[in-house]
């Protein structure tokens, strides 16, 4: 695996550092103790969803098979840790061969989800399975956020293309894991190369206020961009006075003007002049499109304006005010001994303050009403009841050590929009509201 498929830098071999130190203090006293061989399972889940969100996204599914894959201590990594004394000696042996080995069930990319779904499932020894809490959590809890407001962004574009253009408002590798998470809730290109290069995502842009600055008037940077991108490019009109970019713009590049942007103002209102003057001067096929912070609520006021593509930033790639989703990697079930026969026994979290959580290993389905609408989240331990055998939601993504359930991003899209369609129709609305169904236990 080329560690720059992950979004990582092309010198980091591995990603067995992403992980927190305890980690590797927890290992090193279970392998002295005896009980890094026991059986466990582990889940992902939340106890609840952001305040106001109806519904989750699942999201960073694939990158989390290719962290598993690449989470490999190297030479440099132990010599690192053997450095900074984090572990003995004994434990640094045994992460030198150290391999996932067991089983991950999951939801697949792109469904949904809702409080106490067992979004994944890792099943192994102790020590296999404990090392990969914090980059599990690290890229489910990031990439969710961003494909929930990507999702509810996408409801209220109501079709229109939305445009990921945030790779300049976050860390630059988040950037690209931001743009792929995007993807999958509905938006339809990016403006960052990298996201393109390693996800194949469409990208587009064209060209910022400071082209237009660099030229002696707007005139000849109109006339640059068209000799060199054609007239079907798309002309920012918002540096000077809007309307005389519009002018000047269909004068240049003619009726068939691609499309113009608008980066400020009161878009509502610029939008409908703007398009009334297209329309007058025979550019009626020129497209507009709106960017300058927008987030979900900006993009539903313009649901009657007349735009034909939003750009989205800063507010996507920081989950539109959530940009996390709060989800836990937590041991629900251990053998009762090291014996790879031992049963597995249920334990759980029982403190206070609202972090218990249910112990056991679970399925997950979801009951639909006569029209196939959603109708609750059933989580249960032990037998699968028949009448939810068919609805059953996690699926195997790696057995024995070996990812058995790749996927294009392509096919995680198009299960969000299906996944989506399926829930009640109040799941799109903005307004704030508890999840749009229920979660019971079996």
């Amino acid at each position: 695996m080329n560690p720059a498929d992950l979004g990582l830098p092309v010198d980091v071999p591995s990603t067995a550092l992403f992980t927190d130190h305890y980690e590797l203090t927890m290992l090193q006293a279970a392998l002295a103790n005896g009980t890094a061989d026991r059986r466990s399972v582990f889940e992902v889940f939340t106890r609840r969803l952001p305040e106001g969100r109806r519904y989750g996204v699942v999201a960073g599914t694939g990158r989390v098979l290719d962290a598993v894959e690449n989470f490999r201590f190297d030479t440099a990594v132990l010599e690192f840790l053997r450095e900074r004394a984090v572990v003995d000696m004994r434990t640094l042996d045994w992460l030198a061969s150290y391999r996932f080995s067991g089983d991950i069930w999951g939801y697949p990319e792109g469904e949904v989800y809702f409080p106490g779904s067992p979004l994944l499932r890792v099943e192994g020894s102790f020590a296999e399975c404990v090392l990969l809490e914090t980059v599990i959590l690290s890229i489910l809890n990031h990439d969710s956020a961003i494909a929930a407001a990507a999702s509810r962004m996408a409801s209220a574009a109501g079709g229109r293309p939305l445009i990921e253009m945030g790779a300049r408002r976050t860390h630059e590798l988040a950037a690209v894991a931001a743009s792929r998470a995007a993807y999958v809730g509905g938006f339809t290109s990016t403006s960052d190369l990298a996201a393109g290069f390693r996800y194949g995502i469409p990208t587009v842009g064209t060209s910022a206020h400071a082209f237009t600055l660099v030229h002696d008037t707007e005139r000849d940077a109109f006339q640059a961009q068209v000799a060199s991108l054609g007239s079907g490019t798309t002309l920012l009109v918002d540096t000077y006075d809007v309307a005389e970019a519009v002018r000047t713009a269909v004068e240049i590049a003619g009726t068939g003007l691609g499309a113009v942007r608008i980066d400020s103002g009161d878009l509502l209102l610029v939008a409908h002049r703007v398009r009334q003057q297209l329309d007058e001067l025979g550019a009626t096929g020129t497209k507009i499109v709106v960017t300058s912070d927008l987030d979900e609520y900006a993009i539903a006021s313009l649901a009657a304006a007349p735009v034909d593509a939003y750009g989205v930033g800063t507010q996507l790639v920081t989950g539109s005010g959530h940009p996390t989703c709060s989800m836990v990697y937590k041991l629900v079930a251990r053998a009762a001994s090291a014996d790879p026969k031992a049963p597995l026994v249920p334990v759980a979290k029982k403190s206070s303050g609202g972090k218990t959580s249910i112990g056991g290993r679970k399925w997950a389905a979801r009951r639909t009403d006569a029209e196939g609408v959603a109708e609750a989240e059933v989580v249960g331990t032990g037998a699968v009841p028949a009448p939810l055998a068919d609805t059953q939601l996690l699926v195997q993504l790696v057995k024995a050590g070996e990812v058995v359930a790749r996927e294009s991003l392509e096919a995680a899209r198009d299960r969000h929009r299906e996944a989506l369609a399926s829930l009640p129709l109040s799941a799109t609305q903005l307004s704030r509201g508890e999840a749009v169904i229920p979660t019971e236990y079996a």
